[in-house]
């Protein structure tokens, strides 16, 4: 029988997260992003003028309603720059890491023994682009989930291979009650 231990872990020792080498999205995930921002807007765009013709109240406003979506459309494409250049992810040996987020950045790391599901999912624009999102769901509901979107569709294959391998051997590994 063992005796009961709950010794203090000196968190120096422990390994540092903010060290790892993330890898990036890749490049062209960048031109995703700007055709599904750019279909966004553009029906976004349709809409108010179709709104602004047909209700005169707002035809004196026109040109400041453009001046201002016009500042969204610019603000919004800055953010998702400067979005995508903080991106990353990393697969080490016993877990997954995601970091993102530049008003509020995210690191996500998710133990391999942890996860319940590993998908790839490929959207219309990415799969043009070769690309792919690697899904990984824990049992901790949709907070405990990532999504690593901009991988090489060939490369996410791997990827997902060698965590549906990782978790076959650690649940091979735990002995059945």
């Amino acid at each position: 029988m063992q005796s009961f231990t709950n010794e203090l872990i000196d968190l120096n020792e422990l390994p540092k997260y903010e060290e790892i080498i993330l890898e990036n999205p890749h490049p062209n995930y960048w031109k995703v992003i700007v055709i599904n921002i750019s279909i966004f807007f553009l029906i976004v765009a349709i809409a108010l003028t179709l709104f602004i013709l047909f209700n005169k109240d707002f035809k004196a406003y026109s040109l400041a309603i453009g001046i201002g979506y016009l500042i969204l459309v610019i603000g919004t494409f800055l953010l998702y720059s400067a979005s995508f250049k903080k991106r990353g992810y990393a697969l080490r040996e016993k877990d997954v890491v995601y970091k993102s987020g530049i008003i509020a950045e995210t690191t996500t790391i998710i133990p391999l023994n942890r996860i319940q599901h590993v998908a790839l999912d490929e959207g219309l624009f990415a799969r043009f682009y070769s690309l792919a999102t690697l899904e990984v769901q824990t049992a901790g509901g949709s907070a405990g989930n990532m999504r690593i979107a901009g991988i090489p569709i060939e490369k996410a294959k791997i990827i997902k291979e060698a965590l549906v391998k990782r978790l076959d051997l650690l649940e091979n590994a735990t002995p059945s009650q």
